[in-house]
């Protein structure tokens, strides 16, 4: 894999490619070698972030590799690619989509387990009623991240 670290609103982001695409990302910085190498990828990745961040961008554009996970939580991570920009989902609506209702936790364990973070919108799954759990980079980010899609919704379609 090949990382880069870069500065966000959000604080450090480290993101990884293989051969394939886009395999990590992390929130805070990781240690990186002296003799970084620069990727296409990896230079898309940070663009496409940072215009997404900007509110720029409401759909990212990268080729993902994600690795690992069960064919569950594989399932779970491709539902949640199709969750729209500035929606929130219920764990309920996702264990539904992929066909497994009662797997509401299981979803939630996937969702934390979620290689790809921001880039696969595991923010934009919440808990019964709309309520805040769960989420790797703490709930104040899920936060900061459902309002920035809603703010930039709002502008979008009615201002």
């Amino acid at each position: 894999m090949r990382w880069s670290v870069f500065d966000s609103p959000i604080g450090e982001l480290s993101v990884a490619v293989d051969d394939d695409g886009l395999c990590r990302l992390r929130f805070g910085a990781i240690e990186l070698g002296p003799d970084r190498a620069r990727d296409e990828v990896l230079m898309a990745a940070e663009e496409q972030l940072k215009a997404y961040f900007a509110g720029e961008l409401t759909e990212f554009d990268l080729p993902l590799s994600a690795r690992g996970g069960s064919q569950f939580e594989r399932a779970v991570w491709e539902q949640l690619k199709q969750i729209p920009y500035g929606e929130m989902h219920t764990y309920g609506d996702v264990a539904k989509a992929v066909g497994d209702p009662g797997a509401a936790r299981a979803v939630g364990v996937a969702c934390n387990r979620n290689p790809i973070a921001v880039i696969v919108p595991c923010h934009r799954v919440v808990g019964a009623g709309g309520k805040m759990v769960g989420f790797g980079g703490g709930i104040p980010l899920k936060r900061h991240l459902l309002e920035l899609e809603a703010r930039i919704t709002l502008e979008t379609k009615w201002l």
